[in-house]
């Protein structure tokens, strides 16, 4: 039984799960308004949502110059051609918004974030691991990129020094993340219209312009794989988010129509604004793609008009991407297990994580190319290894009711030493044998550069062999006890 939180008490309620730590006070629909607790149980009573809100929930957020540069990334620094870039961007995109739709089912019938879930393959403490990691990655990692390209882009629009552009972009997107769940849901609404809009004149005038014919700069098959990489690694950054803006969703709530407005939300948004970027990159040079302000080298190829409303997308894509990214990140933060006696845990690292993300962010307005670059390719290192523990040990429970998975989620003393093991091989040999970083290049890529970079298929597959295997094991053993 999961010992109950400061000041949050184990209920048994019959819309509540036995064991299960539920979200203190009253939040209901309302949006001004912050919303209490953190990582807890939402109980069915609160429950209120459509699926159909996931599609501008995932979409709105990715509609900013950071998804574009991923594109650019593609033919300016990985060598590839526009067709050949689209393909690679087509393929990770898929990857990292299929697991997105699949990840998002669990919400509504668990009622707890992505990272209280992760519990289950991890087991209570070792899921520090993969929690600590995305608290990391969503609440400084990807803020602090986000931050810069909104920087990029309110500095190009008014002139104001871009620390003071930065300060502007950081207060909007922790104010909204501070209040919560409701607030998210619908600033990511009212945001969709206009992003779609400018967006999509900008995509038409820059594809307009764009050489999809103009020959490759020797990426080749390496090449093609560092996009599918980095494509991904964008995408399935989204993925240890999934149920945490599904879990106050009705428990009967549509598990496909959850799959399909969540993945298809990912995939569009990502998967058109990178093939911009690529096309965007086939007209300006590397220099001038990668150079000191990306985003005005992109914007510069409209006219000035359609140049400021595209400027000022770019700005509120970055709002509406860091919104996910604090909220998310304290929710992560919350999960490790750390009791923190405060009714509005979540909203106060909310507020911690913009502090710490803003002094990152001042450090990466330089030079935002190729640490953004590596930066993709990392969570992809770590991503990957966690959703093969996750769907692995969703295969080994199939048959099994949520009557006997749920008590397991609030359990301190529940182990399951096999993910936190599994994972830490896979990272630690993907990265060794197939890492292609600036900082780092993998035994195979240092002797065969054109094979790019194979991480995270590679640590995968490794993930999940020891996983499987360690589990297999464990349940032949005639004194073993079963998770």
């Amino acid at each position: 039984m999961a010992m109950p939180d400061h000041d949050a008490a184990v209920l048994t309620e019959p819309d509540v799960p036995p064991g299960a730590i539920v979200r203190e006070g009253t939040y209901g629909e309302r949006v001004v308004a912050v919303e209490p607790g953190g990582a807890e149980f939402i109980p069915l009573h609160e429950r209120h949502g459509k699926p159909l809100q996931l599609f501008w929930t995932w979409s709105s957020p990715n509609m900013e110059f950071a998804t574009v540069f991923v594109g650019v990334l593609a033919v300016a620094a990985f060598g590839l051609n526009f067709w050949q870039a689209a393909l690679g961007i087509i393929v990770g995109t898929a990857i990292g918004s299929v697991t997105q739709g699949l990840l998002s089912q669990a919400g509504p019938v668990y009622g707890v974030p992505q990272m209280v879930l992760s519990r289950l393959g991890f087991g209570y403490w070792g899921n520090v691991l993969p929690a600590g990691l995305n608290a990391v990655t969503a609440g400084v990692g990807w803020f602090a990129v986000n931050s810069v390209s909104g920087a990029f882009a309110l500095n190009a629009l008014t002139h104001l020094p871009k620390a003071a552009c930065l300060v502007i972009i950081v207060v909007l997107q922790v104010a909204v993340a501070f209040f919560g769940h409701n607030l998210v849901h619908v600033f990511e609404r009212y945001a969709f219209p206009v992003l779609t809009i400018i967006f999509l004149i900008a995509a038409g005038v820059i594809l307009s312009k764009a050489h999809p014919g103009a020959a490759s700069h020797g990426g080749g098959i390496g090449g093609f794989l560092l996009t599918v990489g980095a494509s991904f690694g964008y995408a399935v950054g989204w993925n240890p988010y999934a149920s945490d803006y599904t879990r106050y969703l009705p428990r009967h709530a549509s598990k496909r129509a959850i799959a399909l407005w969540a993945g298809l939300g990912l995939f569009l948004s990502c998967a058109l604004l990178e093939i911009v970027g690529a096309g965007a990159a086939t007209v300006l040079s590397p220099g001038a793609a990668l150079g000191s302000n990306p985003t005005g080298a992109f914007t510069g190829l409209m006219a000035t008009p359609l140049r400021d409303l595209t400027l000022l997308a770019i700005a509120l894509g970055a709002v509406s991407a860091n919104v996910l990214n604090i909220y998310s990140g304290a929710l992560s933060f919350t999960a490790l297990g750390i009791r923190l006696p405060l009714s509005m845990r979540r909203a106060i690292v909310a507020l911690a994580f913009g502090a710490i993300g803003f002094v990152l962010a001042l450090t990466g307005l330089n030079d935002a190319g190729t640490k953004y670059e590596n930066f993709l390719l990392i969570i992809a290192y770590w991503i990957a290894p966690w959703l093969a523990v996750f769907f692995c040990d969703q295969l080994l429970r199939r048959g099994q009711t949520p009557g006997t998975i749920e008590p397991l989620l609030f359990d301190r003393k529940y182990t399951n030493w096999a993910g936190p093991v599994a994972m830490l091989a896979g990272m630690g040999l993907s990265i060794w044998l197939f890492s292609n970083q600036t900082e780092y290049v993998g035994v195979v890529p240092t002797h065969v550069p054109s094979v790019g970079d194979l991480t995270f298929e590679a640590g995968f597959v490794i993930t999940a062999a020891v996983y499987l295997a360690w589990r297999l094991i464990e349940r032949r053993r005639p004194a073993a006890v079963t998770a």
